[in-house]
């Protein structure tokens, strides 16, 4: 094959986005380059514009192609459930709830090895600075020392008279601490197994971070449920003043921690304490931190969603925001891309700076948009668009075959369903005894209507013209225009699940026996 001058570095960076996105068809067979992977290459892609011609005898593409690639390229699914995460260079290790810890490549995310011991869930991982050992605490109170190389274990820490919920190693391998449920932090001696100091009775609750720091093997700092954030020495004596958050780590040079506890992740210069920038995000509590290897990014996860913050400037400004997961995100860690762990059970790969810039998510006055839950979802695929409702009254139009927000719109309460019209909104949500329908065209509630009790649907037709709604006798359809009901069907008399699906003129409603009517 001949490849144009200019060409070669978008060509490999094409081709090794191809292969993660669909490596799992890939290698069942690699034929499936060709019927699974190619015809959906994005439309900037070198490799759309080199086969285009060749695949389009081959392959018909419904409905168009995505114009760039997706920023999640990979995601895998462990084989038990995923319970901790963390990373070296070319390597991750997954803790899970059998106790078992799975080592995977950090590119493709194939299992390499697996390290068995523990008898409780692995909730906290952490390869030393080599990469040549992995320190793990879990619920069996103990923490144990590997040896990468033969997947052995080197020593077992007991101790601890409660869960393992933090570890580290200090930078020349000779210093284990660990942060536990029973508020201790326990100093080990990585070659003897001696526990040489416990730290007790300054801290109030459980231990949820420890982190020596990556210049200083002398010098750690922890984070715990009192919303306290400490320095200690090796010797367990604590260092300076202690500063808020629950959570804290350093950045890879040593030269800033980050701390974090409720919506609010800071940035400390690591010697003088002194506040270098604070980061928010939204209503949603930040989970977990980390530092880019080049420290020119964090990265924050706050229920779904992960922040990814610019700190190279005097004002760090977020630059992207990933959507992906289905449940609170728990783990972040980063080798040459970004990848996290959640509660949904799989583990997701990032790949920063390959999306535009969407001014939605990154504007701060609208981050809470990204963040809040999702309560319901509309499809209006004639129009190319999906709608989604979120708990704090805000909705946003997404483009069905770019997957980028469209618009957004405050609504006044969280609402049961939207449809959008020629660029007007129709909402109906439900109080006591009520349900209210507003047209944004007219700016007020456009009608009121007293409803039946024991409700529990409401949808809108797709022209706009009707309300639908369902409680345990029936199925009514409402006019919007004169709150009138024009059409009414009773339901079976059986336990109806929570649902109710409109098509035009027509209703389909999903009972308890998995029948659908």
């Amino acid at each position: 094959m001949l490849i144009q001058v200019g060409y070669p570095c978008k060509w490999v960076n094409d081709s090794q986005h191809l292969i993660l996105e669909y490596f799992d068809p890939i290698c069942d067979s690699p034929s499936h380059v060709y019927h699974s992977a190619l015809p959906f290459c994005p439309a900037s892609s070198w490799l759309w514009e080199y086969y285009d011609a060749e695949l389009s005898k081959e392959v018909k593409v419904v409905n168009g192609i995505p114009v760039k690639w997706g920023t999640c390229f990979r995601t895998i699914s462990p084989n038990s459930d995923p319970w901790a995460l963390t990373s070296w260079k070319h390597l991750i290790a997954v803790g899970s709830v059998s106790g078992d810890i799975n080592i995977l490549n950090a590119i493709t995310g194939i299992s390499t090895s697996i390290l068995s011991g523990h008898t409780e869930d692995v909730g906290s991982l952490t390869f030393s600075s080599d990469g040549t050992l992995l320190v793990s605490g879990s619920h069996d109170n103990t923490v144990k020392l590997w040896d990468i190389q033969t997947g052995g274990v080197i020593r077992t820490f007991y101790g601890h008279t409660n869960s393992v919920l933090s570890v580290s190693i200090s930078l020349d391998h000779t210093m284990i601490a660990s942060g536990s449920l029973d508020t201790t932090i326990h100093l080990w001696d990585a070659q003897t197994g001696e526990c040489s100091h416990i730290i007790s009775g300054q801290m109030g609750g459980a231990i949820y971070s420890i982190s020596f720091s990556p210049t200083n093997p002398q010098l750690l700092i922890s984070g715990s449920r009192d919303n306290t954030i400490r320095w200690w020495d090796v010797g367990g004596h604590q260092v300076g003043p202690a500063y808020e958050g629950c959570n804290a780590t350093f950045s890879s040079d040593g030269v800033c921690t980050i701390s974090w506890g409720g919506s609010v992740a800071t940035i400390r210069n690591s010697d003088s304490g002194v506040v270098v920038a604070k980061l928010h995000t939204s209503s949603n509590e930040i989970y977990c931190c980390c530092f880019s290897p080049d420290n020119k990014f964090v990265a924050a996860s706050a229920g779904n969603n992960i922040y990814i913050w610019d700190i190279t400037k005097s004002d760090p400004c977020l630059v992207e925001t990933f959507v992906g997961h289905i449940d609170h995100i728990k783990f972040l860690t980063f080798t040459s891309s970004l990848i996290s762990l959640s509660n949904d059970g799989l583990i997701k790969f990032w790949q920063i700076g390959t999306s535009p810039i969407d001014t939605i998510e990154t504007n701060p006055e609208s981050l809470p948009l990204a963040s809040a839950p999702v309560v319901s979802i509309t499809l209006q695929a004639n129009d190319g668009i999906a709608i989604s409702s979120h708990s704090n009254g805000v909705l946003r139009t997404w483009d069905i075959l770019t997957g980028h927000c469209r618009a957004s719109y405050n609504a006044p309460v969280t609402v049961d369903d939207v449809w959008l019209i020629d660029g007007r909104w129709i909402l109906v949500w439900r109080t006591a005894k009520k349900v209210h329908i507003l047209d944004t065209k007219q700016g007020e509630p456009l009608r009121t209507v007293d409803a039946p009790l024991n409700r529990l649907r409401l949808r809108i037709s797709g022209d706009g013209s009707k309300v639908f709604l369902r409680s345990w006798k029936s199925i009514q359809a409402w006019s919007i225009q004169t709150g009138e009901v024009v059409g009414e069907v009773e339901c079976p008399d059986r336990p109806c699940y929570n649902s109710l699906i409109v098509d035009g003129s027509r209703v389909g409603v999903l009972f308890g026996d998995s029948q659908t009517q």
